[in-house]
């Protein structure tokens, strides 16, 4: 339950981004024929990037939560990892390769035909656009507060990413169409090209790395590991943890896979029932422990005793 309502809560957050991104795109791009700025056009690029980023989370969320299946007896978690790594496709080739492209054709392109009202209205489009931006940067922002790392929804952590990289990215086409207005020297407006690609693909980067070793299967956090091996080592019948194996299976999954060794003087016949009373118990306070291995063996007489 605590899931499905967290994932209401991101859908709405990816919903919000969407509609923005969808009214943006449209406002830069018309602003950015209109006015031929190739540091508008850049950031019309950006928007309609972040737009269908946004309906590959949307389908993320979705199918990430089918129930499990003979040909995926884990279930469907990682579905999340891979639709981020779309994502950060997506940011990489249509937004910051069509960036550079921008910024290095604006400085062979013959500019004398540009009028300062299309960069006016350019202007005003970005202003609106910052806003807009901004204040779904600060919903998803609200949504993440108080959150770990490393259970920070891939979604949401896309969502972040990209709107705090709007912002920035208008700030800099603002700066780039203000100071080409100012000066006449389209060198500006270039550079503000150029600095988006480059944060764009910097940022294609970071996620596309996190999604990535999420799908190669990333461990749970070292503090939840010491809490694991510590619960394990506090129960009676465990003489000692030999090997803990932890994988991240989605949002709210876990696999854990332990070697224990059983103290002396536990019936064989009693195995099972502890291996199943530690299991039971693991899940009772990790819910999110819901795939657990023990490979249970009796340790040896100890010397002396």
């Amino acid at each position: 339950m605590a899931g499905s309502a967290a994932d209401r809560r991101t859908r709405l957050t990816v919903l919000v981004a969407l509609a923005a991104n969808l009214v943006i795109a449209a406002a830069k791009t018309v602003g950015g024929l209109a006015s031929g700025s190739p540091a508008l056009l850049s950031e019309a690029a950006h928007s309609v990037a972040d737009s269908l980023n946004e309906v590959f989370l949307l389908a993320a969320l979705r199918r990430s939560r089918r129930p499990a299946d003979a040909r995926h007896p884990f279930g469907y978690g990682k579905e999340r990892f891979f639709w981020a790594l779309l994502a950060a496709v997506g940011i990489f080739v249509m937004g910051g390769c069509f960036s550079f492209y921008q910024g290095l054709s604006a400085l062979r392109r013959d500019h004398h035909d540009e009028s300062p009202e299309g960069y006016t209205a350019g202007l005003i489009v970005l202003g609106v656009a910052f806003v807009a931006e901004a204040t779904s940067l600060t919903r998803a922002l609200h949504q993440a507060r108080g959150e770990k790392r490393g259970s920070l929804d891939p979604a949401l952590r896309t969502v972040i990413a990209e709107d705090s990289t709007a912002v920035l990215g208008v700030t800099l086409a603002m700066a780039g169409m203000s100071l080409r207005l100012a000066t006449g020297s389209v060198v500006w407006e270039a550079m503000a090209s150029l600095g988006i690609g480059l944060l764009l693909v910097y940022v294609a980067f970071r996620l596309g790395r996190d999604a990535r070793d999420q799908l190669i299967g990333e461990a749970v956090d070292p503090e939840l590991r010491r809490d694991l091996v510590g619960f394990l080592m506090r129960q009676s019948e465990i003489d000692n943890v030999a090997e803990l194996l932890t994988m991240r299976l989605g949002m709210d999954s876990v696999l854990v896979a332990a070697r224990i060794d059983l103290a002396p003087g536990i019936d064989s016949e009693r195995v099972e029932e502890v291996s199943m009373r530690i299991r039971e118990a693991m899940a009772d306070r990790w819910p999110q422990a819901d795939q657990v291995f023990l490979d249970v063996t009796n340790a040896p007489p100890r010397a002396g005793l």
